[in-house]
């Protein structure tokens, strides 16, 4: 007991952290600050995702692989074959959710990845999310959001939305879906199942938010911080009231925006000429505190459960690095091929 005790506070105090190798198909395994193992052979890893749930880590690959990983022995239990393209990973009460672009469906498993019903919706398939005992996915080539009973599977109501939809935040009981080069937001009220459009306008035009791929907002009890599209600035949205309350002037143009778990940091990393630098901004005042150059193309990044260090991918460089907050000192560098997405198992 004592042994199991002490297991915990290290995983609960420390985390630990998996890191896609985007090239390599494999999934490296950080533990304690060291290299531990690589899990092998998880499919095409380029844009994948790893989510963890009832004690286990599900991996979706771009090529339609799901994985089953023991995150006690850092191993693959199963590799399930969902489709030819996956994008999106979410799960319902006891059940685990797949959104493909190809084929053109939406995926049913159980939790050990069982494929229970393939639903085919003729469109490729974003911003899946679940909520209770229902489950929301948008149709990306028929501009519609669809949604479902966890339990029956059955169609409950269908919506037109924006055109092209392409993912999407769930947020308390509202959906809210992002489109594709198209000004504003699709809402869906999860308690009402009713939809409403809603739009931005900052200096007297409209604005168009970016929800990426496998990314996040940065949400903070009710605020939502957003990275804009083509523009060099982070939005501020009242996700209560749908309104634009500010923005943050950046460097350079933003890809993902975090908040730290204890709300006094938000994280930004950058695409184009700024990708080998990272942001951080005071949340509650609202200002950088330091811009840094950390790495060499910035692919995606990772607060530590006590908000006191980033793990942050640095593709170019083949290396991982935990970065202290809020001074950006690099405290650590370990050699990882092509890394990709950060995720932390007891650190989120």
């Amino acid at each position: 007991m004592l042994y199991l005790a002490f297991f915990i506070f290290v995983l609960f105090s420390f985390g630990k952290v998996y890191v896609v190798e985007r090239e390599t198909g494999n999934l490296a395994v950080i533990e304690k600050d060291k290299l531990k193992k690589e899990i092998k052979n998880l499919g095409n890893l380029n844009h994948a995702t790893l989510k963890f749930k009832w004690g286990k880590g599900y991996l979706i690959s771009r090529d339609g692989y799901v994985s089953l990983i023991d995150i006690n022995k850092d191993e693959l239990i199963k590799k399930v074959k969902a489709g030819n393209s996956a994008i999106g990973l979410n799960f319902c009460p006891d059940k685990v959710l797949i959104a493909n672009y190809s084929p053109k469906n939406v995926v049913v498993l159980t939790k050990d990845l069982k494929i229970i019903k393939k639903i085919n919706t003729g469109s490729r398939n974003v911003g899946i999310k679940a909520k209770g005992k229902i489950f929301l996915y948008a149709l990306m080539d028929k501009d519609k959001v669809h949604v479902r009973d966890c339990e029956s599977l059955k169609l409950l109501k269908e919506f037109k939305v924006g055109k092209m939809p392409f993912d999407a935040l769930l947020y308390d009981d509202v959906y809210v879906v992002g489109f594709f080069n198209e000004a504003g937001v699709g809402v869906v009220n999860l308690k009402k199942l009713t939809y409403k459009k809603v739009n931005f306008r900052a200096k007297g035009r409209e604005v168009v938010l970016k929800i990426p791929h496998f990314g996040l907002w940065g949400v903070w009890k009710g605020e939502a911080y957003i990275p804009a599209v083509g523009e060099r600035k982070v939005y501020i949205v009242d996700l209560k009231n749908f309104e634009l309350k500010g923005e943050i002037p950046l460097k350079g143009l933003p890809v993902f925006v975090a908040v730290s778990p204890d709300g006094k940091y938000i994280g930004v990393n950058y695409s184009g000429d700024s990708e080998d630098y990272f942001t951080l901004i005071d949340r509650e005042r609202k200002k950088v505190i330091k811009t840094k150059k950390l790495g060499k193309r910035i692919l995606h990044f990772r607060f530590t459960r006590d908000g006191k260090y980033v793990y942050l991918s640095s593709y170019f460089e083949n290396k991982v690095k935990k970065v202290s907050v809020p001074d950006l000192r690099v405290v650590k560098e370990l050699d990882v091929p092509t890394p990709s997405g950060v995720f932390i198992y007891g650190g989120e």
